[in-house]
């Protein structure tokens, strides 16, 4: 008989894990309507010729909002459920089965890949259905929008497992991935242009990845001439991989060195 080793393990983990979430229809509903229902709010307030051309706000904040919604689903969404889970013994159970830890880390990227896939196309649907958004017919931009996703939920799901261990409790596990979370959308340039916010501000949102992840998303489905309203007046996509790829490493380090399966009020 072949033992299972560490991939099969995390499909299975990843199985169980997908049959929690969905059993769980509060978080699905919140996990899937919070950047929709802001897309189709903040769309529709936005959704004006004037700046962009014959690009409409909606259409940009289409784009925009596909960053998010990844961000959401992978660095909000894993950090808040490691947080708890820990809190309520969970991980400690979990680490004295005979299962190899990156065989329950698995698991959990194939929810957030699963969960990450459905959001997107949610919010493509949106922009397609309310604000007239054209989806790209070369393969170039979809090549683009599946690495700017790859990199993407590597970087903030290895992020968000790193915040978890800042909760104390359950109670405050919200708090410290969705705050954040709420600040980095302002100040990066996903609910305004960029160009709009002070320099400051902008440059502190350009030092994480929301910025360049919503900037690729933007290159891969907006009309070239869009790139002209860029700060750099650009697309960038070579420093976008280079920002995201640097946010895995500096994320896989953080996980190594903070991540702990044990409460620290546990005594």
């Amino acid at each position: 008989m072949t033992m299972p080793n560490a991939l099969s393990i995390g499909a299975a983990r990843g199985a169980v894990e997908l049959k929690q979430f969905f059993r769980e229809r509060s978080s699905v509903v919140f996990t899937f309507t919070f950047p929709a229902v802001l897309l189709a709010l903040v769309g529709s307030i936005f959704d004006s010729d004037a700046l962009t051309g014959a690009v409409g706000g909606g259409q940009v904040l289409t784009a925009s909002f596909a960053a998010a919604g990844i961000v959401s689903t992978s660095f909000v969404n894993l950090g808040t459920a490691l947080a708890v889970e820990r809190d309520d013994g969970t991980l400690k159970r979990l680490r004295s089965l005979p299962m190899p830890p990156v065989s329950f880390f698995l698991g959990k990227i194939v929810l957030v890949v699963v969960a990450s896939v459905a959001e997107l196309v949610l919010l493509l649907a949106i922009g397609v259905l309310m604000f007239d958004v054209a989806l790209p017919s070369e393969a170039s931009a979809w090549l683009t929008v599946a690495w700017l996703f790859a990199l993407g939920i590597t970087a903030c799901s290895l992020l968000g497992i790193a915040a978890s261990s800042l909760a104390r409790s359950a109670r405050s596990a919200g708090v410290m991935t969705t705050l954040p979370y709420t600040v980095l959308l302002f100040i990066s340039g996903v609910y305004t242009p960029i160009q709009t916010l002070p320099d400051w501000m902008a440059g502190i949102g350009s030092v994480f990845p929301v910025k360049w992840l919503a900037q690729g998303f933007r290159a891969a489905l907006l009309p070239e001439h869009m790139a002209a309203q860029e700060p750099a007046g650009q697309w960038e996509l070579g420093k976008v991989a280079v920002v995201l790829a640097l946010w895995c490493v500096g994320g896989l380090v953080l996980c190594l060195t903070t991540f702990r399966w044990r409460s620290s009020l546990t005594r």
